[in-house]
């Protein structure tokens, strides 16, 4: 059961880096950016927020090691932990922050509870 569980949670992972990598304008529009007149907002989201995941959710298939899983675990802590911060310190509660904070903490707990 952990083992398909891991694999839904590294293809959910590959899916949504995909959608950050393949369709930054999406994305940004999503979480709420603008491009400056500078071309680089769409190289950070291509990067941090979608071949970042794609890599770790491949690299935890391809190792297929309970570390290699908790360690996109890790991936998703982080992000959560971010994410909170911002809800908490820049005033910046939503319906769709406390989304994307439910989805990481819920897949960062999964993923290490599971793992270690």
């Amino acid at each position: 059961m952990i083992d398909t569980l891991n694999i839904i949670a590294m293809v959910l992972t590959i899916a949504l880096g995909l959608v950050g990598f393949l369709a930054p304008d999406f994305t940004m529009k999503k979480l709420g950016l603008r491009p400056d007149g500078s071309n680089m907002g769409y190289t950070e989201i291509r990067a941090a927020n979608g071949a970042l995941f794609v890599g770790a959710g491949l690299g935890a298939l391809f190792l297929s090691l309970p570390v290699a899983f908790a360690m996109v675990g890790f991936l998703y802590a982080g992000a959560a932990v971010g994410r909170i911060t911002g809800i908490l310190f820049n005033n910046a509660s939503s319906k769709q922050s406390w989304a994307y904070f439910s989805a990481e903490a819920v897949l960062a707990i999964y993923l290490l509870v599971a793992n270690l």
